[in-house]
């Protein structure tokens, strides 16, 4: 390994926030998800839960719009919302659902530094009633024209890169860790542990 493979790799772990996820439900198209991967892996996202309590578990994810992430970030793959919910609990404070239900509070509105998984729902329908009501808040992102909904992976997109501008100021992004297990892990199965 290069010099500079190995500061990449390392800087890339130092960086990961252990304290943030995204939470996909029935996403019917890997497309989608591959380009939410896309995006988590951009600003340090190493956790991403998918939830098909309606489709079957995806076997692959769309190749051109991950760009070569699906083994950078890891992506656990449920089909029981309890199971799910609980083990996201175990690891994040609060839970945010991209919801346009009345009552959504604009994304820009929050302080999105906490430990957080967000939940992103489908295509077609958006997250469930059971997804929604477990959450503790849910948020809408702005927006002025006809289509009320953006693409799921746009979504994801702009409330990630909001939470990474938070974040940065908040300096979140300094290249230290501070969860030694993740970095212990990442750093073996990446070759680059010491």
């Amino acid at each position: 390994m290069t010099p500079q493979r190995f500061q990449k790799l390392q800087s890339v772990i130092n960086n990961r926030q252990s304290n943030l996820a995204v939470i996909l439900e029935n996403v019917y198209n890997p497309n989608n998800v591959s380009a939410v991967m896309r995006t988590c892996d951009a600003v340090g996202i190493q956790d991403i839960y998918v939830i098909n309590d309606k489709t079957p578990p995806v076997k692959s994810w769309g190749r051109r719009s991950n760009a070569g992430t699906a083994g950078w970030v890891d992506v656990f793959q449920y089909e029981n919302v309890e199971t799910l919910i609980g083990e996201v609990r175990s690891k994040h404070q609060l839970i945010y659902a991209s919801n346009l239900k009345s009552g959504s509070v604009p994304v820009y509105d929050l302080d999105l530094t906490a430990s957080i998984a967000f939940i992103f729902g489908n295509e077609q329908d958006g997250i469930s009633g059971k997804l929604s009501s477990l959450a503790d808040i849910n948020f809408i992102i702005p927006q002025v024209g006809m289509n009320p909904s953006l693409n799921i992976s746009v979504a994801c997109a702009v409330t990630l890169y909001e939470s990474f501008r938070q974040r940065m100021l908040k300096g979140a992004y300094v290249g230290v860790n501070p969860d030694v297990n993740q970095v212990t892990n990442l750093s073996r199965r990446w070759g680059i542990a010491q």
